[in-house]
């Protein structure tokens, strides 16, 4: 195609310079008319099929052009307006109806009653009433106990308050009365005739006013406080008074928080174990706690210090204590992986009323004194394995000055003390330094919204300075849990605790000499299944079933105290409003 379009052009170059050439040789040709006549007999001519596909000379064709589209977009008005769209049905199951006093009864073996009663009642737009009665109680029934191990235990709990959007206040009312049995004497050694003189029954009673106040927008935040009496069947007394204000505000785009502390305890015993003589004890606990919170993309650390002045009133030395209170976290992986650490510390007031509520079968002779927690140092690792599952796991260190162990009491032949809780069946609080390395684990799994699991386990070792051992520690502790709504009618549960081998020690004094050597103990671990199922009537009324104990197993939760076997409790909850 190329070298065709140079051959034309050649042509008609030549033409025209032959035309023009002839015009400058002769001007003055002259003028002649010429007719020719000739007939005209049309003819076709060859006609030659083109090629589907003709053969391209120009090498450029061979070449493939990259093409480029490009779109200019402008915004055009539209006076399209769509029509409104209709929300597709959707089946809805009917709301609960939510109901603001329940009425619990239940009954079962071992002459177990369990009874609950709770009432709220909405004063005006801001106030509102409420009180709690509980009751749970059983005849006894442990396997080879020779003493009465009935229980009960009895709570009244009232509470007044008002909730506005400027203030929040409630005071609390409350009292409790406990009946338990030091039942657990040493297999083999009494006659029938001193077991039989033996009053092993102890009643506590707690009496108790608090409250509680938020002023919402002020820097003063939450504070709380109550007051509470104590006292037993044997003379026994305590008095206790906590008060915790807190105050939170910003300063130069940083939130302070600063919480303070009075903590009074004070307590006489009638007599010590041995019948001798009364004693008192008491103690103030001053505090304040200054903190800043700094808060850096993922990063959340806490820093802050703890100042505990602690008078002694009756024995004991007083003392200042400081302590670190620094914490933090970090979102290594948003919400999915949160590594947390903390250095922390502080001054543990302890008290009869604690010690009886851990362990019923205390004597009314036990030395009181404040633990010092000198530093808890841990980290740990948390958040979700999926959307359901969560985790969280921690290593952590205990260096603790003072704590409270439960060790067995002596058993003096000598003891002109005769009351029930002197023959060697009930248990003293020692003081030792402990330090403590335990790793905790957790799982919680909610596979949907009627299937919902958990578990969490302990692994603990001690180091103690002078007692031979961390007096009934455990070494492991699991729980595990199990939730499942069957039908919006049925539901079914299970639960399972496992503890360790626990320590403790048998001594004795008898008329002979030399007294028997002491006897170590190890009670021996031991594992708890408890499951229940429940039937909804309808809004108001549930029946359920609950089996505690299931495998029956005769474990001893502290040295001679067997527990109660197998154990079946059925009733019914009933829900209404006034």
């Amino acid at each position: 195609m190329k070298k065709t379009f140079q051959y034309t052009i050649a042509t008609v170059l030549l033409l025209v310079s032959i035309q023009t050439f002839a015009q400058k040789k002769d001007e003055n040709i002259g003028t002649e008319v010429v007719n020719v006549v000739k007939p005209y007999t049309p003819t076709i001519s060859d006609a030659f099929k083109v090629k589907e596909t003709p053969t391209l000379d120009d090498d450029d064709t061979s070449k493939k052009e990259n093409i480029q589209y490009n779109i200019f977009s402008f915004p055009v008005a539209s006076t399209f307006v769509p029509s409104k769209g209709k929300a597709a049905n959707v089946d809805k199951s009917a709301d609960e109806k939510i109901f603001s006093n329940y009425l619990t009864l239940a009954a079962g073996n071992l002459g177990t009653v369990n009874a609950e009663l709770f009432v709220t009642q909405k004063i005006s737009n801001s106030d509102y009433f409420g009180g709690m009665l509980r009751h749970s109680s059983s005849q006894g029934g442990v396997k080879d106990v020779v003493l009465d191990d009935k229980y009960s235990n009895t709570s009244l709990d009232l509470n007044y308050g008002s909730r506005t959007r400027a203030l929040s206040w409630n005071t609390d009312l409350g009292y409790q009365h406990q009946v338990y049995n030091w039942y657990g004497i040493y297999p083999g050694i009494f006659t029938d005739a001193t077991i039989n003189s033996i009053e092993e029954q102890q009643t506590y009673h707690t009496l108790y006013l608090g409250g509680r106040l938020d002023l919402g927008e002020s820097i003063l935040k939450e504070s709380t406080f109550k007051f509470s009496r104590f006292w037993d069947a044997f003379g026994s007394e305590e008095n206790r008074f906590v008060a915790k204000p807190t105050m939170e505000f910003d300063l130069i785009a940083q939130k302070f928080k600063v919480n303070f502390l009075l903590d009074y305890v004070n307590g006489s015993f009638e007599k010590d174990y041995f019948g001798i003589a009364s004693y008192k004890y008491g103690f103030t606990n001053v505090g304040f706690q200054p903190s800043i919170k700094i808060k850096k993309d993922d990063l959340l650390v806490n820093v802050g210090v703890g100042f505990i002045y602690s008078a002694a009133q009756e024995s004991g030395e007083s003392k200042l204590f400081v302590y670190p209170q620094l914490t933090g976290s970090y979102k290594v992986v948003g919400d999915l992986m949160i590594a947390y650490a903390g250095i922390e510390g502080s001054l543990k007031q302890n008290s009869y009323h604690d010690f009886v509520q851990e362990n019923f079968f205390v004597s009314p002779t036990i030395g009181i004194a404040p633990t010092d927690q000198k530093v808890d140092v841990y980290i740990g690792l948390k958040g979700k394995l999926a959307n359901s599952v969560g985790y969280n796991v921690r290593a952590s260190y205990q260096n603790e000055e003072n704590k409270a162990l439960y060790k067995s009491n002596l058993l003096d032949h000598f003891n002109t003390n005769t009351n029930g809780y002197a023959y060697g069946n009930s248990f003293d609080v020692v003081y030792d330094n402990v330090k403590t390395i335990s790793l905790f684990g957790e799982l919680k799994a909610d596979f949907s919204k009627n299937i919902s699991f958990g578990i969490n386990g302990t692994f603990s070792s001690y180091n103690v300075d002078v007692e031979k051992e961390a007096w009934n520690l455990p070494s492991i502790k699991l729980e595990s849990t199990l939730e499942i709504t069957i039908t919006p009618r049925w539901y079914v549960g299970t639960s399972l605790f496992f503890v360790g081998e626990r320590k403790d020690i048998f001594r004795q004094a008898t008329v002979n000499l030399p007294f028997p050597p002491d006897e170590n103990i190890t009670l021996k671990n031991y594992f708890d299944l408890n499951a229940h199922v429940g039937y909804k009537y309808n809004d108001r009324f549930t029946f359920f079933l609950k089996g505690n104990n299931l495998a029956n197993q005769n474990y001893q939760r502290w040295s001679n105290y067997p527990v109660q076997g197998l154990q079946i409790l059925g009733g019914a909850s009933y829900k209404f409003d006034f």
